[in-house]
């Protein structure tokens, strides 16, 4: 009998630990429980490593929304404060740029059509209830599994609604985009990888002058008014980062070097993963 690897990631300890506990029950389920999106990565690095991918993760709707009311304070894991915050829909578009074949069903306290249009766009397989049976959760991983797409019926309009407003403004977007010249295409991939108005210009050769000139313009043409805006934009038009260098000059620190603060590889912060059914990840 094939085993399913499945990996619940909620911040709320308690679900989380209960819902690991359940699942595991099934004779086919090995389960583990991560308590927050980073957690969650580095639990699928490490069972891509060692032979051991994970198949389905289950993640909360909410994952990173911030501290709950004093009354179940206790009940959500604290994340170690060193971690970024990453939301339930990022952890679904990350693990779909990281490992495209595990399977992602988000789990919803409440019916959102926005958030679940949202959820599909980033990748996700399915949306469901968090206080549905075990039977239907079941049938939902197991369905995901055989590349279905699962919602609840009364989100179906709603979600098509969103769906097709999305392309509209992805339509629109790609429009805009087109009108800019080629160097200031080159202009917004480099804002949309977040380079500032120096670095621009040390990037394509350019005085910062004449980058502020293409900045403007292309904030122009564009019909927003700030950085942000233009690379919010240009992101719905499916435009990408320009590449940076691989190897940055002496005297900055090389790809992948851990900064004071940041997580070191290897090391397992609080709130990582709790092994239900199966070896511990």
């Amino acid at each position: 009998m094939a085993r399913i690897r499945v990996l619940v990631v909620d911040d709320h300890r308690i679900f989380a630990e209960s819902l690991a506990a359940a699942l595991a029950a099934e004779p086919d389920v090995d389960v583990s429980a991560a308590g927050s999106g980073p957690a969650a990565m580095r639990c699928l690095d490490r069972g891509a490593a060692e032979g051991r991918r994970f198949d389905v993760l289950l993640v909360d709707a909410e994952l990173g929304a911030g501290p709950v009311a004093a009354a179940s304070a206790g009940a959500r894991a604290v994340p170690d404060q060193a971690e970024p915050v990453v939301d339930g829909i990022s952890l679904v578009a990350g693990v779909r740029r990281a490992q495209p074949a595990v399977r992602t069903v988000v789990l919803a306290e409440k019916d959102d059509p926005r958030r679940a249009a949202l959820a599909l766009q980033a990748g996700a397989s399915g949306w469901v209830a968090k206080d549905c049976s075990l039977q239907r959760l079941l049938a939902v991983v197991r369905g995901v599994l055989r590349d279905e797409t699962h919602l609840p019926p009364a989100l179906l309009t709603g979600v098509l609604r969103e769906l097709t407003a999305a392309r509209k403004h992805r339509t629109d977007s790609e429009r805009l985009v087109e009108s800019l010249t080629p160097r200031e295409r080159e202009v917004l991939r480099c804002m949309v990888a977040g380079l500032g108005r120096k670095a621009v210009a040390e990037r394509l050769f350019l005085s910062p002058h004449t980058v502020r000139t293409h900045m403007q313009n292309v904030l122009g043409k564009l019909g927003v008014h700030s950085t942000l805006a233009a690379v919010a934009l240009a992101r719905r038009a499916g435009v990408g980062p320009a590449q940076l260098e691989t190897d940055p000059p002496p005297g900055r620190e090389p790809a992948g070097h851990v900064l004071p603060g940041q997580a070191q590889p290897g090391r397992v912060l609080p709130g990582d993963v709790v092994e239900r059914g199966g070896q511990p990840a």
